[in-house]
């Protein structure tokens, strides 16, 4: 099943398909998890989070766009693990209660879809196995940071955040260094090669597809598509 049949069963509320696009793009997640590596926190945490941003893709993708899926998703799940750790950055807290973040985080998200209402305190222990306690510490911890993302009036008028500032400073380097990334990556393919990528994961065309249009079988593209993603991830996400 491709993925926008998996995306149009996710927003007409089957789990299964939401959950089957979240396991079949854990690569991608982990391709952006590792640019996050060595900044203090393990790597489980920060899949955790770009998890979280994966599901918000998910739900917030639309049809209509005219970009792949992947394409959509990879810039939520960064921001998802950079505002995980900005705001750790912001206001230091104790690993046990970072940990504790990441799982309340996690339970909460999952409780929501599922139940379709905010979960209680006592929800969030049971589902996290952690005291009461332990739950409002962590959450306590959070709002700490709500201020950063507060709306207030700038002088021309518009609504404005410390975040959006922040954001706003980083997001032209980000722009250059992503569209660097991927440049460097295409150039190191073939022609044929280049044209599968492109085809499959810009605009999102499936195997199938694909092969009439190069002249191929879907057999053939399945396997040349695997042959160099693999060579892909050696060479650029060791």
């Amino acid at each position: 099943m491709d993925t926008i049949t998996l995306i149009k069963q996710a927003h007409l509320g089957d789990k299964k398909a939401r959950d089957k696009l979240l396991i079949e793009n854990t690569g991608l997640i982990w391709s952006v998890v590792r640019r996050f590596l060595n900044r203090g926190h393990e790597g489980e945490d920060l899949f955790q989070i770009g998890c979280i941003g994966m599901l918000k893709a998910i739900d917030r993708f639309d049809l209509d766009y005219k970009v792949a899926f992947s394409t959509y998703a990879v810039p939520l799940i960064t921001g998802e693990i950079r505002r995980f750790l900005r705001d750790d950055g912001i206001i230091k807290i104790s690993r046990t209660i970072k940990e504790n973040q990441v799982k309340i985080i996690g339970e909460t998200e999952k409780f929501k879809e599922k139940n379709k209402r905010e979960p209680t305190i006592e929800e969030i222990a049971k589902g996290c196995n952690l005291s009461k306690e332990d739950v409002v510490t962590a959450i306590e911890s959070l709002r700490e940071v709500e201020s950063i993302y507060r709306e207030t009036d700038s002088s021309d008028g518009k609504t404005t955040n410390i975040i959006d500032k922040i954001e706003a400073e980083n997001k032209s380097e980000d722009i250059v260094v992503d569209k660097m990334f991927v440049e460097e990556i295409l150039d190191s393919l073939n022609e044929t090669e280049r044209k599968i990528i492109v085809l499959r994961y810009f605009q999102n065309k499936t195997q199938a597809q694909i092969a009439e249009l190069i002249g191929k079988n879907q057999v053939q593209v399945s396997r040349m598509e695997k042959k160099i993603l693999l060579n892909l991830k050696e060479k650029f996400f060791k």
